[in-house]
C-alpha cells in the first residue's frame, strides 16, 4: 500500500475515542488489539511493539506517540495499517512525557512515512493538534491524518489557504537558493501558515528544500496563500519579500549576460595538445601537476540509541554547525565580500528545513541510529534536488551534501572526511568529482593553483567562489578527468574551459609568458587606479562609481572612483516593507556626502516601475510596465514621493553647503520637455521653502525620444546621464531581461551609439556635459568608444574602474574619435566589437 493511501481506507473501528489506559503498556496493548482485530498484524507483533519501547522512545512530542514493532519483526505485519487511540486525560509515556494521541503503526516497508510527516506538520499547528485530543468525531482524526502534506499537491485552487495572491516568477534564473532563503526568512517572521503552490505541487513556505523542490523557473505561475490570525499581514510581508528581489535578480542576470558577450582572451598553446574539455568557470592559467582527489566512499554505521539521546545529539550538531557556518560567512564576507558570504547563509538555512529534520527524526523513530538517519535524510533530499530538470537547482544538491557532511562530523567526528588534507606539498591543479563550497572557500592557495571538476556548472556556488578567489577553474569535465594519473603535467585554462595535458617545454614557456603578461597588466592597473583617466594627449574623463548606500563609498574610492556618478535611491524603497520618511532619506544623503568628502555626488531620484516594482507603494497593475508609469512619470503622479525626496536632498545640500557639497540631482525616464519643466518647478519650490542652495539638475537619457530631442532638453537642464541599458532595450525593442533575447541587447549596437552621439551633439550646443552610467561604461573597449563619442563622465561598478582607467590612459583621444566614427558606420554590434583589435593594434 502506498504511503499516500495508508490511512485512506482506515475504518472507524480502528479509532478509539476517550480511551483511559492505565499506562503506556496498556495503551500499546489497546492499540495493538485494534490492529489485530482488523487483520493488520499477527498477535505476536504486540510484543514486538513493547520491545521497541525498550530500545527507542516512540514519543514524538506535543502529546503524540507512535508505537510500532521492531524492524526485524516486519514479517508479522499482514497488511499496512494504523490504529488511533485518543486519550483526553493523557497517559505517561516516559517521565515528563504525556501522550494524548497514540498512533500505532503497522507497516511492511516505509509506507508509514506519509503519516509521520503529517503528524509532524500537525505539531506545527498547536491549536489544531490540541483540539484533536478531545474531539468527539472520529472523522476529524481521520481527516487530519489523511490531509496531504504541502509537497503533495492540491488539485484545484480551492485547496489554497484563505488569503492568497498569484505571482509569475520573473527571476531570470528562476528560484534558486539565495532568493528562496529570503522567502523562507520572510515566512518565518509570522506564526501564520504559509504555503506556495505551483500547479499540482505545494510547499511549506517555511521549508527551504520544499520550496526548491518546486523547481520554479522564470515564467512559472505560483499561488502564495496564508491562514491564521495574522494571515493578511504575513501575506503582504511575503509578497514584499518576493517582489523586491526582482530588480536584484534581473540586474545580476543582465551583468552575467554582458560578461558572457565579452570577447574571450584565453591562451592558445603553440602546439597541438591533448585536452579534457569542460565548461569555463573562472578565468586564468595554472601550470603544474594534477592531483586527483578520489571520492571517499562514506559508510555510516547504523547504531541505534534512544530517541531522546539521538534527538539531543542531532540538535547539538545542528546548533554547532549553524554557529560554524555563521563564523564562516563572517570570515568569507571579510575576505571575499558579502555576496559570497551569502552562500553560507543559504547553507545554514538548509539546516532549518522542516522536511529534512523531520525525515531524520522519522528514521530515528524507526529505530535507526542518529548519524545513519541524518545521512539518509540528506542523501534522499539531495537526490530529489539532483533529479530536477533544472541545472541551477540541481546544483544545490552539492550545497546540501556539504552542509550535511558538516552536521555528520559533529554527530560523529570519526565520520569527518579529511581527504583535503592529503594534498601534495607542491602546488597542484586539483582534480575532483566535485567540491563543496566550503572546501573551495578554505582551499590553501599555496598548494592549489587551479581547479577542475568532473561535475558542477558555471553557476554553482563553487564556481562563484573560485572566480572570487581568482583561482583558475573549469567544471563539468566529465569522468575522463578522474581517470587521469596523479602527477600528470598540465595547463589549465579556466577561461576556455580546457585542461591541456603533457605540455612541451615550449608550451609551458608560452603559458608562463601569458601569465606574466596578465599579472603585470593587472598589477599596473591596480597601481595606477588612483591616477586620473587622462589620455596620452591630455583629455581627461571623470570616472565615477554606481553605488546604493553610503557604506559602499569607501570601497569605490579605494578602486579609484573620483565621484559617485549614480546613487540608486530606489534601493531605499525596495529593501523594506514601507517607504522611508524624509528624515531617514536626509540622513542617508548626508552620510553619502560626508563619505565622499567634497567629491561629486549625483543622486538619481526614485526610479520605480518597469522591472523594479515596490508592493508597498500600491501601484496599479500594468500589462506592460516598461512602457507605463515609471521614473519621472511616476514621480509627477505621486507628489507625496517626489516632495519628500526633494526635501531630504535639499536639506542635505543645505547641511553641507559650507563644505563644498557637490550634490547634483537627476531624474530618470524623461521623454518630453513638459516633464523636465514640471520637475524643475518642483525643485525650485522645495528649495525656496527650505532656503537651500541651488544644485545642478540633470536628466537620464534612456529612451530614443530624449536622445533625438537632446538639443531642446539641454536648454532646461545642467547635464545628461545616459542609461545605456534602458536606452538599448528601447532602441532595439528587446527586453534586456528576456531569457532568449537578452544576448542580442548589445549596447554597442550602431543604432545605440548613434543615439549617444545625438545626445552629445545636442548637449554641446548649449555647453552641457554628458555622462554614461550604463553597463558599457564599465567595459574598457566600450568606455574608449564613449570617450571618442564625446562623453565626459563614466560611472560604473567599482571593480571595473582600474581597467577602464588604464585603457583610457593608454589611448589618444584622436584615435578614440576615429574609432568612434568607424563604429557609427558599422552595420552590426559584432562589427563594432571587431574594431577592438584594430584599436589596440593602432595604439600598440
Amino acid at each position: 500500500m502506498a504511503p499516500e493511501t495508508l490511512t485512506a481506507t482506515l475504518p472507524p473501528d480502528l479509532v478509539r475515542l476517550n480511551a483511559r489506559p492505565a499506562g503506556k503498556a496498556d495503551a500499546i496493548g489497546e492499540a495493538a488489539q485494534l490492529l489485530i482485530a482488523a487483520g493488520c498484524i499477527d498477535p505476536a507483533y504486540a510484543d514486538s511493539m513493547l520491545r521497541r519501547e525498550a530500545v527507542a522512545n516512540t514519543f514524538l512530542g506535543h502529546g503524540v506517540a507512535i508505537p510500532h514493532g521492531m524492524v526485524e519483526d516486519r514479517n508479522l505485519v499482514r497488511r499496512n495499517g494504523i490504529a488511533i487511540l485518543q486519550v483526553p486525560q493523557g497517559v505517561e509515556w516516559n517521565p515528563g512525557q504525556t501522550a494524548h494521541l497514540v498512533v500505532a503503526i503497522a507497516a511492511q516497508s516505509d509506507s508509514h512515512l506519509a503519516v509521520l510527516r503529517r503528524l509532524t506538520r500537525l505539531m506545527q499547528d498547536e491549536a489544531r493538534l490540541t483540539g484533536l485530543f478531545t474531539v468527539d468525531d472520529p472523522s476529524a482524526l481521520l481527516a487530519a491524518l489523511n490531509e496531504d502534506q504541502p509537497s503533495a499537491a492540491p488539485s484545484a485552487p480551492g485547496s489554497d489557504l484563505a488569503e492568497r495572491f498569484e505571482w509569475v516568477v520573473d527571476y531570470p534564473a528562476g528560484l534558486h537558493a539565495r532568493p528562496a532563503t529570503a522567502w523562507v526568512e520572510a515566512a518565518r517572521q509570522s506564526a501564520a501558515r504559509l504555503q506556495i503552490r505551483h500547479g499540482d505541487q505545494v510547499a511549506d513556505a517555511k521549508a527551504l528544500v520544499a520550496i526548491l523542490q518546486l523547481g520554479l523557473r522564470a515564467g512559472d505561475s505560483v499561488v502564495v496563500s496564508a491562514e491564521g490570525e495574522d494571515a493578511v499581514a504575513a501575506l503582504a510581508r511575503m509578497k514584499t519579500a518576493i517582489t523586491r528581489l526582482t530588480a536584484r535578480e534581473k540586474a545580476d542576470a543582465a551583468a552575467a549576460a554582458q560578461k558572457a558577450r565579452a570577447p574571450a582572451r584565453g591562451w592558445t598553446p603553440p602546439g597541438a595538445l591533448p585536452a579534457v574539455a569542460g565548461i569555463p568557470a573562472s578565468p586564468g592559467l595554472a601550470i603544474g601537476p594534477i592531483h586527483v582527489l578520489q571520492s571517499a566512499e562514506l559508510t555510516v554505521p547504523d547504531q541505534p540509541v534512544s530517541l531522546i539521546e539521538g534527538g539531543n545529539r542531532l540538535h547539538e550538531a545542528l546548533t554547532l554547525t549553524r554557529q560554524h557556518l555563521k563564523a564562516l560567512a563572517d570570515d568569507t564576507a571579510r575576505r571575499l565580500g558579502p555576496s559570497e558570504a551569502g552562500i553560507f547563509t543559504a547553507q545554514a538555512e538548509l539546516l532549518n528545513d522542516t522536511d529534512l529534520v523531520t525525515l531524520a527524526c522519522q528514521l530515528m523513530v524507526e529505530g535507526h541510529g542518529v548519524a545513519w538517519s541524518w545521512h539518509q535524510a540528506v542523501e534522499r533530499t539531495a537526490a530529489s534536488l539532483s533529479a530536477l530538470d533544472n541545472p541551477v537547482l540541481a546544483g544545490r544538491a552539492a550545497d546540501l551534501r556539504d552542509v550535511g557532511q558538516r552536521v555528520l562530523a559533529r554527530i560523529d567526528p570519526a565520520l569527518r572526511i579529511g581527504s583535503m588534507r592529503d594534498l601534495p606539498d607542491t602546488p597542484c591543479i586539483l582534480v575532483a568529482d566535485d567540491l563543496s563550497p566550503s572546501d573551495t572557500a578554505a582551499l590553501d592557495m599555496g598548494r592549489v593553483i587551479g581547479l577542475a571538476t568532473a561535475q558542477g556548472g558555471p553557476t554553482s556556488h563553487t564556481a562563484i567562489l573560485a572566480r572570487t578567489l581568482g583561482l583558475p577553474a573549469m567544471v563539468a569535465g566529465g569522468g575522463a578527468l578522474l581517470e587521469l594519473a596523479n602527477g600528470t603535467p598540465a595547463v589549465l585554462d579556466g577561461q576556455a574551459g580546457r585542461l591541456h595535458l603533457t605540455p612541451s617545454d615550449a608550451d609551458v614557456a608560452s603559458a608562463r609568458a601569458w601569465i606574466d603578461r596578465e599579472q603585470a597588466r593587472k598589477a599596473e592597473e591596480e597601481a595606477r587606479r588612483g591616477l586620473p583617466a587622462r589620455t596620452r594627449d591630455g583629455h581627461e574623463v571623470e570616472i565615477g562609481a554606481n553605488v546604493n548606500r553610503p557604506d559602499q563609498v569607501a570601497m569605490a574610492l579605494s578602486q579609484g572612483a573620483e565621484s559617485v556618478g549614480l546613487m540608486r535611491t530606489e534601493f531605499l524603497f525596495l529593501e523594506r516593507a514601507d517607504a522611508p520618511g524624509e528624515d531617514e532619506q536626509f540622513e542617508t544623503y548626508r552620510a553619502m556626502l560626508e563619505a565622499l568628502d567634497g567629491r561629486p555626488l549625483i543622486v538619481r531620484a526614485l526610479d520605480i516601475g518597469g522591472d523594479k516594482q515596490v508592493p508597498h507603494l500600491h501601484l496599479p497593475h500594468e500589462e506592460n510596465p516598461f512602457l507605463g508609469v515609471r521614473g519621472a512619470r511616476l514621480l509627477l503622479r505621486r507628489p507625496d514621493l517626489l516632495d519628500i525626496q526633494l526635501r531630504a536632498l535639499y536639506r542635505a545640500a543645505k547641511a553641507r553647503a559650507t563644505s563644498g557639497h557637490a550634490l547634483s540631482i537627476m531624474f530618470p525616464m524623461i521623454t518630453a520637455l513638459p516633464e523636465v519643466q514640471a520637475l524643475r518647478a518642483a525643485c525650485d519650490r522645495v528649495r525656496a521653502e527650505l532656503d537651500a542652495p541651488p544644485v545642478p539638475l540633470g536628466i537620464m537619457v534612456e529612451v530614443p525620444a530624449a536622445a533625438i530631442q537632446a538639443d531642446v532638453l539641454a536648454r532646461h537642464v545642467d547635464f545628461f546621464s545616459i542609461g545605456t541599458n534602458d536606452l538599448t532595450q528601447y532602441a532595439l525593442a528587446i527586453d534586456r531581461q528576456h531569457p532568449e533575447l537578452a544576448a542580442e541587447a548589445d549596447s554597442l549596437h550602431p543604432a545605440v551609439l548613434r543615439l549617444i552621439r545625438l545626445t552629445v551633439e545636442g548637449a554641446e550646443r548649449h555647453g552641457r556635459w554628458v555622462g554614461v552610467c550604463g553597463g558599457i561604461a564599465g567595459d574598457p573597449f566600450g568606455a574608449a568608444l564613449l570617450a571618442g563619442l564625446g562623453v565626459r563622465e563614466l560611472s560604473m561598478t567599482p571593480r571595473d574602474i582600474p581597467a577602464v582607467k588604464d585603457r583610457l590612459r593608454a589611448s589618444d583621444l584622436s584615435a578614440l574619435r576615429e574609432a568612434a566614427l568607424r563604429a557609427l558606420d558599422c552595420e552590426t554590434a559584432d562589427a563594432v566589437r571587431a574594431l577592438e583589435g584594430t584599436l589596440e593594434g593602432g595604439e600598440a
